[in-house]
């Protein structure tokens, strides 16, 4: 190769060096931009479409399920508040359409697999009513953590708003558009509510439900307390948002502290199912030969059986609730 050629090619691959980095500098300025005019979070989208701030009220609630659809007495009144509490806005009946698909897909999948279709439809008939529970206390947790990550900033800002001498409902109205999701919106509703007629206990009561977090009960006494007997609310607020700081901080020392506990848990938990799946996959006719005997589903009920217990002592032994 000669000397030019070389050269060339390093024209080109500087060129191509500019073009990308350009392509790229565009991208930033352009996605930056379109950042900044983004709203913060779902409530104050819905508000860029709506002119009525009722309407968006409306349509919150009606995804959260809390249109009064009697749900109170509906036998799947306790699936119903987990699913408010997740945050989830899937309609209650596809969802549960989708996690029956999902579980019965699982069963006779397996019952394919050990070539016992029979077994694998009794599974998925089990694990029709455990797919979507499981399911949503996940999405709960999942929410509540990020909920109570920003629950002190948020009590923070309602203090800020305090000491510059708003009321508390504006003080409120300043974490619905400053902060974001989950926190954002949930006091959005609060403040929407307080706007159409109720009053703040009531709305901060009503928040609770919704979230279910159990900080939130010490910001709603607080309020309550200061709204009938008075007192700075402002000091109040500033020691509770200590408090649940210093709660998060110990709940996660004591996490890491039961680390070793957990993953044990883990591992032993998943050293059985990963050497049946191991078998299964090596040597699929190892377990096939035995499906049909009895003996051998008494034997795996009773391993699972064992299985669970240990890992309920196990958790039980590293887990607080405080």
């Amino acid at each position: 190769m000669e000397l030019d050629d070389v050269t060339i090619y390093i024209v080109y691959a500087f060129a191509a060096g500019a073009g990308i980095m350009f392509a790229e500098a565009a991208y930033v300025l352009l996605s930056s931009g379109a950042e900044t005019r983004k709203a913060v979070n779902r409530r104050m989208r819905l508000q860029q479409h709506n002119v009525n701030q009722k309407e968006v009220l409306v349509q919150l609630r009606k995804e959260r399920g809390l249109d009064g659809e009697g749900a109170r007495f509906s036998p799947l009144a306790a699936l119903r508040a987990l699913r408010i509490q997740s945050g989830m806005v899937m309609p209650l009946t596809t969802f549960l359409v989708i996690t029956s698909l999902i579980a019965l897909a699982i069963g006779l999948g397996g019952g394919f697999f050990i070539n016992r279709m029979q077994y694998g439809i009794m599974v998925g008939v089990a694990l029709i009513p455990v797919v979507p529970v499981m399911l949503l206390r996940w999405l709960r947790k999942k929410r509540h953590k990020r909920f109570g990550l920003q629950l002190p900033e948020a009590l923070d800002l309602i203090t800020r708003g305090l000491k510059a001498g708003h009321p508390v409902p504006v003080a409120v109205s300043m974490v619905s558009r400053e902060m974001p999701d989950p926190i954002g919106t949930e006091f959005g509703i609060v403040t929407d509510e307080i706007t159409y007629g109720s009053d703040m206990v009531s709305a901060l009561r009503n928040l609770y439900e919704r979230v279910g977090h159990e900080d939130l009960p010490l910001f709603v006494t607080a309020v309550s307390i200061q709204s009938t007997t008075g007192g700075n609310l402002r000091e109040i607020l500033e020691g509770l948002s200590g408090v649940i700081r210093e709660r998060g901080k110990l709940r996660r020392k004591v996490k890491a502290i039961s680390v070793e506990g957990r993953m044990s848990a883990y591992i032993l938990t998943a050293v059985p199912v990963l050497l049946v799946l191991a078998v299964m996959v090596l040597m699929p006719s190892y377990y096939r030969e035995v499906a049909g005997e009895g003996l051998t589903w008494y034997l795996a009920g009773g391993s699972f059986g064992w299985l669970v217990l240990g890992n309920a002592i196990m958790f039980k032994m590293a887990n607080f609730r405080f």
